[in-house]
């Protein structure tokens, strides 16, 4: 037993696994502050601007019973279809891609790229088999080389 939890212990503290753990901390945390951004700041204008609607308070009642709202119906236990909801997460979903794209932008422009590698090898001139740099001989033809 203690063997398993050696390995798990290792497997554990590898660093793509805490990375991993900090990463989705960091992202949860993130989508707190989206969901905030969505919710607080740019629906209650675009609801302002369609007259007055606050999307996150739309469904469509399937009971056919009517409520005057959508935390009543929920409250009843009816069952809805929350497409205002659904609209502020597909909101959310955007702004989020949107921001993972501009840092993996800014990440690939910012990371340099690793200059070649000089080349080892030459081709034979007589054969064209790739030989060493400091050859005299061709190993696979015998041809002296200048």
């Amino acid at each position: 037993m203690s063997g398993f939890l050696k390995e798990f212990k290792e497997f554990a503290m590898r660093g793509n696994v805490l990375d991993l753990a900090v990463g989705i901390i960091i992202g949860a945390a993130f989508g707190a502050i989206v969901n905030s951004l969505v919710n607080d700041i740019i629906m209650p204008p675009i609801g302002q601007l369609l007259g007055q609607i606050d999307f996150s308070s739309l469904y469509i009642n399937l009971t056919g019973t009517a409520y005057p709202s959508l935390a009543a119906a929920k409250e009843a236990g009816a069952a809805t279809i929350n497409y205002g909801a659904f609209i502020n997460a597909v909101i959310n979903f955007l702004i989020v891609a949107f921001v993972v794209f501009l840092i993996v932008k800014q990440f690939n422009r910012l990371k340099k790229e690793a200059p070649p590698a000089p080349p080892n090898t030459k081709d034979c001139p007589f054969c064209a088999t790739a030989i060493p740099l400091a050859a005299t001989r061709c190993p696979h033809c015998t041809s002296e080389l200048k």
